[in-house]
């Protein structure tokens, strides 16, 4: 390999929590850190993106004031060695909204949108990540081919650290937890 196509030192060698909050939200763009180590995320698709800001539209207005959701901003799972993860959906506390960085401790939900590439990462490592930094809930949407999303929940155990399997929905969200909502993902 040749300087010309090494890859940049940030992306061969583990970074700190502090080096990572240097940098510009353009450079944290499109990233996540585990372990230390940068992990490009590859771009989403138009479908991935609407179906997040959809969930995160009517998860914010069903909440109620002492929750937010949001898209496209890190949670801090752990500083040393530093994971910081992008999940699609966070509902959060509204009273750190602003604290950065946000911790598991001011989360709530995480929903992942299962696209291709990284649907290992969705489907087993990002579970159990999230269930081991105490976050209470995880929804996985799955985009099947008849485009009608299906929904699996998850609901932490805190004495395992580990989710036990919630309820699966086709296309409509009704659930009571964490808190009442009903979403319609048939209407993409």
């Amino acid at each position: 390999m040749t300087a010309e196509t090494a890859p940049p030192a940030w992306m061969r060698e583990q970074i700190t929590a502090a080096e990572y909050d240097s940098w510009s939200e353009e450079q944290c763009a499109g990233i996540e850190i585990v372990d230390g180590m940068v992990v490009v995320s590859p771009s989403a698709s138009k479908r991935h993106n609407r179906l997040a800001r959809i969930l995160a539209n009517a998860l914010d207005e069903a909440a109620g004031p002492e929750w937010n959701a949001d898209t496209d901003f890190d949670v801090r799972l752990q500083d040393v060695p530093l994971t910081n993860r992008r999940p699609d959906v966070v509902v959060y506390r509204a009273d750190t909204l602003d604290i950065s960085p946000t911790r598991p401790e001011h989360v709530l939900l995480v929903v992942e949108v299962v696209f291709p590439g990284p649907e290992t990462t969705d489907r087993i490592v990002k579970v159990d990540r999230y269930a081991k930094a105490g976050i209470a809930f995880y929804w996985r949407v799955e985009q099947a081919a008849t485009c009608v999303p299906l929904i699996y929940t998850y609901i932490l155990d805190p004495a395992t650290r580990s989710y036990r399997t919630g309820d699966m929905f086709t296309g409509i969200i009704k659930t009571t937890a964490p808190f009442p909502t009903e979403i319609d993902l048939g209407r993409l």
